[in-house]
């Protein structure tokens, strides 16, 4: 351990390994800050805890089993020409599940759908916004471990680098999920940026790789479009505009 604090190569690595971690964890921030906006602030904020916390557990097992972990990737069935394995069963199964929940969400949004207010509504409620924000760490916290395995050779190195990320992720974690609930109009490019996730990570099932900097890209552009009409919007409502 002495030794990875006074190598430049360890450090390097965990710099770069942090970055990518990072870059990664955006698509957890977007979905928990768009799955808890239907409930209240209090129960949000416990949700976006416990969802962050799980993020960092899962991870740290991942990385703790990586024998078992990189035989996820060995093929297990084959449909005509594709070799499926379970790695890939789970990327088709979140991405699925993204698509779907975010496509529910937008139904919902121009529905204009209005939750009950009872005891037992809001019980349920963060019980399975808690379910899913399970699965969804199990497939966004494998794609991160596996995709970031060969940047560094050290267990050391690989948890460091995911516990800074988790944590700079729970710092954000709390104004974007302010501001998705302050802006409705972000809410609805949130849930299509979680269609776009979905449908990346079905497509890196079948195979086929999307770069995920193009997808980076389209949600930056797409963000920084959405805060120029914020700003815009916040301008016009000034008195005596």
């Amino acid at each position: 351990m002495i030794e990875l604090l006074s190598s430049p190569e360890a450090w390097a690595a965990l710099l770069t390994l942090t970055a990518l971690e990072i870059v990664l964890g955006i698509d957890n921030v977007i979905f928990l800050s768009v799955i808890v906006s239907r409930i209240p602030p209090a129960q949000a904020k416990r949700a976006r805890q416990i969802g962050l916390a799980l993020a960092l557990i899962f991870r740290i097992l991942l990385l703790s089993i990586l024998v078992w972990l990189i035989g996820l990737t060995t093929p297990v069935f084959t449909v005509k020409e594709f070799a499926f394995s379970w790695r890939d069963v789970i990327l088709i199964g979140g991405g699925l599940f993204l698509i779907a929940k975010a496509t529910h969400e937008i139904h919902g949004e121009v529905e204009a759908r209005e939750p009950e207010e009872t005891s037992t509504s809001k019980t349920s409620a963060f019980f399975w916004i808690i379910v899913q924000i399970i699965i969804i760490d199990l497939v966004f916290s494998l794609d991160s471990i596996i995709t970031a395995i060969g940047m560094a050779k050290d267990l050391e190195i690989m948890i460091a680098a995911v516990i800074i990320a988790c944590y700079i992720m729970y710092v954000s974690s709390g104004p974007v999920a302010r501001f998705v609930v302050e802006h409705p109009t972000t809410k609805m490019l949130a849930l299509a940026f979680l269609v776009l996730i979905g449908v990346a990570l079905v497509a890196d099932g079948f195979h086929f790789h999307i770069p995920r900097a193009y997808i980076y890209f389209a949600i930056a552009f797409s963000a920084l479009v959405e805060l120029f009409n914020v700003l815009a919007r916040r301008n016009r409502s000034k008195p005596g505009r």
